[in-house]
């Protein structure tokens, strides 16, 4: 059956294919003979949908008759759509950049008549990809009239001429200026939760940072960006941003933040990340470990890149690491022979790449090897070339350097001017305005001083008001603390009593089920009692009190309770005692009636000052903004009355699914 699906597979994919040829060829035929400019312009828009991507030459050949032709039909937004479509294939397919810009620019010869923002800054922005491989001056200048086409509703393409004008800028040596677009760019993409494009802003700026020399500003930039990657949990991206500052470390000597950076991409490395980086990190952490003669080490790290290396291969710049790491092993163990190989290799991967840095290395590498094997006119050889480059660099990143920090000069020498200029002007104004601004001081000085008034007297009404709240609220705890009193010593010498009698009458009639019921009725007239007011504190302190209502929570209910309970008799007055003891007895009622808890635990702790109570569950949490306004919870409501009446402070930290921690701060007076 598998035999009959592989021998299908490939008939069906050719049969595709033909098919798919089958119908260019039926849309050219239309499109090379009809009359019909309408039914012609319609034969070649599928031709064009048919061979995207597919056939190059035949994309590029018919969108140019397409062009022209919706041209002459006066259909300039069709031209534009095709010509912006142009520029990639030929610019960077065929390799003809200066044939995209010659037709790009016969639309815009026609673009008073495109009324879309996007199309119109779009084949600007076209033309300055276009331009940038021969260019980077006309690229800025397209990259600037396309900023200047688009209209808000285009963010996404503002950003990215933004991310085009700073690269062109970089390659200028316009330090100041491509930084600023980079800025500019990232602030547009980070808006429109685009990260990794926000990310690529970021790069552009810290590569050309980083490639001229400005290390400690890349360090910097790099450090931003890798914290704003944590706040956003953007994972995926640390690693290589990790791995970009240990190389900027390594070039500045500094072997301490090298390997610590290193060992974090290694650390922050994921699944998404391609094989590339695997290979790159433990390269450099090979190449680390054989400088510092950590050789075990370093060995280890090349046998862990070497089963993912072979996918790696054509990638110059994972082979570029790798060799390297090979090499610099090699010759830490004194193995010149073979180090030999792998540091021509690097030079090979660093040439293809052309990285200055990588050659300058490599060069230096074989100095080094030449030298050990003897050849000491191929290590002098190598030495020079190596000179050469360091000194190349060196003059270069010089002069970035003090391009960069005199545009800075500059400009700020510009603004320094502005602001003088202004100065100047209001100087001049001043005279005939001082009237004008006194009056307004003085109407704002009314105005503010009716204000404060105002807010003075809305401020004493208010907190007249919430001084009347919450005597109403402590008055009302007082009161329902008396009722309760009242209504449970009803209870107790009342039907308490009565109910005693008429047991002690059943007694006499040996009526057992009627005992029973009335001895049941009499624990819980009882048990009711207690609850409306706590005797208990009367007869053992408040500490016995609360640890008596632990226990019988305990015993009597699914919930498992542990408390550490300091001594807090005689420390407060016998009404404060109450509110204390209500507290922690509502505090854990909630927990029983709401949280779904299987666990609890009650601390009371003595301080010189205070007391602190703290009640914890591990039940199912709560939203205390949203449960405090429900106007159907009193529960919270009412505990945070009882701690104003103490003069105290009540403190809930919880969250959904993570428990609850009640804590009360209570003044020793």
């Amino acid at each position: 059956m598998l035999h009959k699906s592989l021998v299908i597979a490939p008939l069906l994919f050719l049969f595709a294919i033909s098919m798919v040829a089958q119908d260019v060829r039926h849309y050219k035929n239309i499109a090379d003979t009809t009359t019909d400019n309408v039914l012609k312009l319609t034969a070649l828009d599928s031709v064009l949908s048919k061979s995207f991507r597919k056939d190059t030459k035949t994309f590029i050949d018919y969108s140019q008759i397409y062009i022209n032709l919706a041209k002459d039909m006066d259909s300039i937004e069709q031209a534009a759509k095709k010509a912006m479509n142009l520029q990639h294939p030929l610019t960077n397919i065929g390799n003809d950049p200066e044939k995209a810009i010659v037709i790009l620019n016969g639309v815009l010869a026609h673009k008073y008549k495109i009324k879309d923002s996007f199309l119109l800054g779009g084949l600007y922005l076209k033309k300055g990809l276009a331009h940038y491989t021969k260019n980077y001056k006309e690229a800025i200048e397209d990259y600037t009239l396309a900023l200047q086409n688009f209209s808000s509703k285009d963010s996404i393409h503002i950003a990215d001429a933004l991310l085009l004008r700073g690269h062109a800028r970089s390659s200028l040596g316009e330090f100041v200026s491509a930084r600023k677009d980079f800025n500019d760019a990232y602030i547009i993409y980070e808006s429109l939760k685009d990260y990794q494009y926000m990310l690529r802003a970021q790069q552009g700026k810290i590569t050309m940072f980083s490639i001229n020399g400005f290390y400690e500003l890349a360090k910097k930039e790099r450090a931003e960006l890798i914290t704003k990657l944590k706040t956003l949990d953007l994972k995926e991206f640390l690693s290589t941003e990790y791995f970009n500052q240990a190389l900027d470390y390594q070039k500045t000597g500094d072997s301490e933040l090298r390997l610590k950076y290193l060992l974090e991409a290694k650390k922050n490395l994921t699944d998404t990340l391609n094989t590339k980086m695997f290979i790159n990190i433990h390269s450099k952490l090979s190449e680390y470990y054989s400088e510092h003669k950590e050789l075990i080490k370093a060995k280890q790290e090349i046998l862990t890149i070497k089963p993912y290396y072979d996918s790696a291969l054509g990638d110059p710049s994972a082979e570029l690491n790798f060799n390297s790491a090979h090499a610099t092993f090699l010759i830490a163990i004194g193995d010149y022979d073979n180090s030999l190989f792998y540091a021509n290799k690097k030079l090979e991967n660093a040439e293809k790449l052309g990285v200055e840095d990588e050659i300058m290395d490599s060069h230096l590498m074989l100095s080094e090897i030449y030298k050990n094997l003897g050849n000491y006119k191929k290590s002098l050889e190598n030495k020079d070339q190596y000179a050469v480059i360091r000194d190349s660099l060196y003059s270069r990143s010089n002069a970035n350097s003090l391009a960069y920090y005199q545009t800075l000069f500059d400009m700020q020498k510009k603004e320094k001017e502005l602001v003088e200029k202004n100065t100047n002007i209001k100087l001049l104004e001043k005279d005939t305005q001082t009237f004008k601004k006194v009056m307004f001081f003085i109407s704002l000085a009314i105005m503010l001083g009716f204000g404060i008034i105002l807010l003075s007297r809305n401020r004493r009404n208010l907190k007249s008001k919430k001084n009347l709240q919450e005597g109403f609220s402590q008055k009302l705890l007082v009161s329902q603390e008396q009722e309760r009193m009242r209504i449970s010593k009803d209870l107790h010498d009342g039907i308490g009593q009565q109910l005693l009698v008429i047991k002690n009458k059943l007694i006499s009639t040996g009526d057992q089920d009627t005992m029973e019921m009335v001895d049941k009725t009499i624990d819980e007239v009882r048990n009711i009692s207690r609850d409306l007011h706590p005797f208990a504190l009367q007869e053992l302190g408040i500490t016995k009190a609360i640890e008596h209502t632990i226990r019988q929570i305990d015993e009597n209910t699914s919930l498992f309770i542990s408390s550490e309970i300091d001594n807090i008799d005689n420390l407060f007055t016998p009404e404060e005692e109450v509110n204390i003891y209500r507290i922690v007895q509502e505090s854990l009622s909630n927990i029983i009636k709401h949280a779904n808890a299987e666990a609890s635990k009650v601390l009371v702790k003595r301080f010189a000052n205070n007391i602190i109570i703290s009640i914890k569950d591990n039940g199912v949490g709560f939203d205390f903004n949203e449960k405090y306004q429900d106007k159907k919870s009193l529960g919270l409501k009412t505990l945070l009355e009882r701690t104003k009446v103490l003069k105290g402070q009540m403190k809930v930290i919880s969250k959904i699914e993570n428990g609850t921690i009640l804590e009360y701060k209570l003044p020793l007076q």
